[in-house]
């Protein structure tokens, strides 16, 4: 059994990205902008901000961070949205979730520019990675796709199983496992909470990727042996023995499972550090596509 090392992979991904912006900026070109809103003080959530804030000074870009109050109107949030839009600046930029309940999250999601939609939430972007065009991918599928490539697990003609529907992670992932290329080419299943005897199903899968956020929800015989068992979950479970009161857990029953799996992602430690990295690479990937497009302009 091999352990998907997320962590390693991440800070060899935010490595490469340096060197590139130091041969950018050897160039006297102008570095990717990364910018964030985040609306009130969820705990989780600014800590997962924060983390990309820091992510963007290892690897050299610019970082700017919007901090609106949990009161703000849906109005007042896509006016900033739009004041990010419009500036040149900014190479791409992510709008933090959870909103509160007055703002309509779509609606949120659909006035981000679609060039600087760099978290690949966009309709246009979705719509793009469903038809194998050229497009940001969601960063956390970005970072399964590039964990499976890094390690060279074989996709095609594999049975893989996605547990769990949502836009950011199961309903792209099961797009992108069945597209042309590597990794893809694989003959995929979509599984959630209606899937009658879904051990039926997970017991035939080369590779599983599960994103339901239930603790421990895949058990050891639901697999069979050498399954490649990849861990989108991450809970707080209280723990009064753990020194916060609370232990991370995943989706997987690490324990068991692993003791049948031929590679698997820990958690914490697995597909996470992966996804601060991808909307890194994205962010790159805006700053090269915006370049372009001004050179294509000052040819005109």
């Amino acid at each position: 059994m091999t352990i998907l090392d997320g962590k390693k992979v991440s800070n060899d991904i935010k490595d490469e990205i340096a060197a590139e912006v130091t041969k950018m900026k050897e160039r006297g070109e102008k570095v990717p902008h990364l910018a964030a809103i985040i609306v009130g003080k969820d705990g989780a959530s600014l800590t997962y901000v924060n983390s990309k804030v820091k992510a963007c000074e290892r690897v050299g870009f610019e970082s700017s961070l919007y901090r609106l109050p949990n009161t703000v109107s849906e109005l007042e949030l896509l006016d900033k949205i739009e004041e990010l839009n419009k500036n040149d600046n900014i190479d791409g930029f992510i709008v933090q979730l959870p909103l509160p309940p007055q703002i309509d999250t779509q609606k949120v999601l659909n006035a981000v520019d679609p060039d600087k939609d760099v978290d690949g939430f966009h309709p246009t972007n979705f719509g793009k990675m469903a038809l194998d065009m050229t497009t940001f991918i969601p960063a956390t599928p970005f970072g399964i796709l590039e964990l499976l490539e890094r390690y060279d697990i074989p996709t095609k003609g594999k049975h893989t199983v996605v547990i769990g529907r949502s836009y950011i992670v199961g309903r792209p992932m099961s797009i992108l496992m069945g597209r042309s290329g590597f990794p893809g080419n694989s003959t995929v299943t979509l599984t959630h909470e209606f899937t009658k005897n879904i051990t039926q199903v997970t017991s035939q899968a080369d590779i599983i990727i599960i994103a339901v956020g239930i603790p421990d929800f895949l058990k050891g015989e639901m697999i069979k042996d050498d399954a490649v068992i990849i861990d989108v979950g991450i809970t707080r479970v209280p723990d009064e023995n753990a020194e916060r009161g609370y232990v991370i857990k995943g989706d997987v029953d690490f324990d068991n499972v692993s003791k049948r799996a031929s590679y698997i992602t820990p958690v914490p430690g697995g597909v996470g550090p992966m996804t601060v990295s991808m909307l890194l690479k994205n962010t790159l990937l805006a700053r090269e596509r915006h370049k372009k497009r001004a050179l294509e302009a000052q040819r005109k």
